[in-house]
C-alpha cells in the first residue's frame, strides 16, 4: 500500500486512541437511487475501459479504485448532467414524429369531445321546450323531480354528461380532475408499513387477517409475565404498527417481561440516560471530543427520511444520542453508520405519540415529556442492538470483515455463477458488502422495509449479528439476473451500491426473510458446507 501522505490506509488511521474517537467508514454516506432515474448513467457506465493491449485495467489498490471511480458515487447530484445524457440518447425525428401523433390525437378527442356536448345540449333543449308546451297545454305548475341519473354535473356547466371523464375541461381544477381520472391509481406507501403489503393495499383500513394478529399481539402482551417466546414466533412475520414500540422494548431486552416492573424500570433507565446528559455532553466541544462531536454533526443530516432527519429538533435530540454512546463505548467510539442505527427505533417510539405518518410531521410539536420519552428510549434499544455487533465498529473493525469473508463463501456455494463473475470482473465483496453489514442493509432498503426486516431480527436469535449473514446472502442472489448482465467492473459497482429497491414493500421483504431462513437451516448448523 502507498506511503503517499495524501493517501491515507482503508482500515487504518493514524490518530491517538481516545475516547469516542472516529473510525471513517467508506461508502456509508451514500443512499440508495432511483433506477427509473439513473438508468442512462448506469448504461453510460457501462463501458469497459481497455488498455491498449485490450485487457481490462487493474485496479491493484482500493484507492486506485476509489481515485477511477470517484465520480459514479454521486449519481443524482447533478440532473442538468441526466437531462442532457437522456437528450442525447433520442432521436429528434422519432420524437417530432411521435409529438406530432400526440398533438393530432389529442384535437381529434377534444372535437369529438365538443360534438358530443353539442349533441348533448341540443337534445336536453329540446326535452325543456317539449316540457315547457306540456305544461303550458295543461295549464298546472309542477315540480320537477329530482333524477340522480339525469342530474347535471357541476362540471358540465349546465349540460348534461353522461361521466366524469366527458366533462369539459374549462379550468385548472377541471383539468387537474380529468388528470387524476386518466391516469392509473397507485396507493402512497406510508414510511412505516402496515402488516399487509402496501403494495397491494391503498386503503387504510385494517383487514380481517391484521385483526386477528393484533389481537393475539394484544392476548399475548396482556398477561402479567409476558411470554416472550410466544411473542417472537408471532413478530418473526411482522408486527402491528400499534403494538411494534412495546414489542420491539420486550424482545431488545429494555423492558423486563413481567408488568408490574415495566413502569419502574422505564422511569430509572429514562432518569440515568439523562443523567449522563448532565455529565457528558458539556465536554463536546473539549479537545479530545470536538472531532467526535463534528463528525457526528456531519453525518446526520445526510441520514433518511430528510424531511425528519432536517428538523431542528430531531438534529438535537440524535447528536445527544449518538455522543453519549461514543463516550460511554471508548473501545469503539462513533463510527459513521451507528448513526443510521437509531432511525428506526426513534421512528417506532414516535408512534406511540402521534396517529398520523411521520414523514411531514413536525416532531418540536410533541410534549417535551414525550420527547424526553422517545430520544431515552432510542438510546436504550441502540445500546442494547449494539451490544451484540459491537466487534463491527472496534478497530479495523473485524467483526465485519469476518461476516464480508462468510459472506463470500457462502454465495460461492449457493450461486456459482454470480460468484466467479463478480470475480471474472475483480469485484471484492468487501467493496460493497462492508456497507451492508455496516449498516444493516439500512442504506439499500426503504425505511420502511428496514422496520419490517428488524421485526424479524428482533425475533431470531443473534437476528442482527448472525441472521443478518444469510439475509445478505439472499439479497446478493436476488439480483442475479442484474449482475449477470453486467459486463465490467465499474458498472457492476455502481449496481451493488444503488441496488433499485425504493419501491420495496412488505412482499418483497417477507420473499428475502423466507430464504434467508432456507438458507439458515442449510448452512447454519453445518460450517463444513461452506468449503468445497
Amino acid at each position: 500500500m502507498s506511503t503517499d501522505g495524501n493517501k491515507k490506509q482503508f482500515w487504518k488511521r493514524n490518530t491517538a486512541k481516545v475516547p469516542g474517537s472516529i473510525q471513517h467508514v467508506y461508502g456509508a454516506q451514500h443512499p440508495p437511487f432511483d433506477p427509473l432515474l439513473h438508468a442512462n448513467l448506469i448504461k453510460a457506465g457501462n463501458k469497459p475501459q481497455t488498455t491498449p493491449g485490450g485487457k481490462p485495467k487493474k485496479a491493484t489498490t482500493f484507492q486506485e479504485f476509489e481515485s477511477i471511480t470517484s465520480d459514479a458515487w454521486d449519481v443524482g447530484d447533478d440532473d442538468d448532467e441526466l437531462l442532457a445524457m437522456a437528450a442525447q440518447n433520442l432521436n429528434i425525428e422519432v420524437v417530432m414524429e411521435t409529438a406530432n401523433k400526440v398533438i393530432e390525437n389529442h384535437s381529434k378527442q377534444q372535437e369529438k369531445q365538443r360534438q358530443d356536448d353539442a349533441d348533448a345540449s341540443e337534445l336536453e333543449d329540446r326535452e325543456e321546450e317539449a316540457h315547457e308546451e306540456e305544461q303550458w297545454e295543461e295549464g298546472e305548475e309542477s315540480t320537477p323531480e329530482v333524477s340522480f341519473a339525469c342530474e347535471p354535473s357541476p362540471l358540465s356547466d349546465g349540460k348534461l354528461v353522461k361521466s366524469l371523464s366527458e366533462a369539459p375541461i374549462g379550468t385548472p381544477k377541471d383539468a387537474s380532475l380529468h388528470r387524476q381520472q386518466s391516469l392509473p391509481h397507485r396507493p402512497t406507501i406510508p414510511m412505516v408499513a402496515r402488516i399487509a403489503d402496501q403494495n397491494t393495499s391503498g386503503t387504510p383500513a385494517m383487514t380481517e387477517r391484521e385483526a386477528s394478529r393484533l389481537d393475539k399481539f394484544k392476548q399475548v402482551l396482556a398477561g402479567p409475565n409476558t411470554d416472550l417466546e410466544e411473542l417472537r414466533k408471532l413478530s418473526w412475520s411482522g408486527i402491528p404498527r400499534h403494538v411494534r414500540p412495546i414489542t420491539w422494548k420486550l424482545l431488545s431486552g429494555y423492558l423486563p417481561a413481567n408488568t408490574e416492573r415495566r413502569e419502574s424500570t422505564l422511569q430509572r433507565k429514562r432518569q440515568e440516560y439523562f443523567g449522563f446528559i448532565e455529565q457528558y455532553y458539556d465536554s463536546r466541544n473539549d479537545e479530545h471530543h470536538q472531532d467526535t462531536y463534528r463528525q457526528i454533526r456531519i453525518d446526520i443530516p445526510r441520514m433518511s427520511p430528510e424531511c425528519l432527519m432536517l428538523q431542528p429538533m430531531v438534529t438535537e435530540i440524535f447528536e445527544r444520542i449518538l455522543f453519549i454512546w461514543a463516550i460511554r463505548h471508548p473501545a469503539s467510539g462513533y463510527v459513521q453508520g451507528i448513526n443510521d442505527l437509531v432511525t428506526p427505533f426513534f421512528v417506532v417510539y414516535v408512534f406511540e405519540y402521534i396517529k398520523e405518518e411521520v414523514e411531514n410531521f413536525d416532531v418540536s410539536s410533541l410534549q417535551e415529556a414525550a420527547l424526553r420519552n422517545i430520544e431515552a428510549d432510542s438510546f436504550w434499544c441502540m445500546s442494547k442492538l449494539l451490544d451484540g455487533i459491537q466487534d463491527n465498529y472496534t478497530f479495523a473493525q473485524p467483526g465485519i470483515q469476518r461476516k464480508v469473508k462468510a459472506l463470500e463463501e457462502l454465495v460461492s456455494r449457493i450461486d456459482e455463477t454470480v460468484h466467479i463473475h463478480m470475480q471474472q470482473y475483480e469485484v471484492e465483496y468487501l467493496q460493497f458488502a462492508f456497507r451492508w453489514m455496516n449498516n444493516l442493509l439500512m442504506r439499500e432498503l426503504p425505511l420502511r422495509c428496514t422496520i419490517r426486516l428488524w421485526d424479524t431480527y428482533q425475533a431470531e436469535p443473534e437476528g442482527f449479528s448472525h441472521f443478518h449473514l444469510y439475509v445478505c446472502a439472499a439479497f446478493l442472489v436476488r439480483w442475479r439476473k442484474e449482475i449477470l448482465d453486467q459486463r465490467d467492473f465499474q458498472g457492476l459497482m455502481i449496481l451493488l451500491q444503488n441496488l433499485p429497491t425504493m419501491h420495496w414493500g412488505n412482499e418483497e421483504v417477507s420473499v428475502l426473510l423466507a430464504e434467508a431462513y432456507r438458507l439458515k437451516f442449510a448452512f447454519a448448523d453445518a460450517p463444513n458446507h461452506y468449503k468445497r
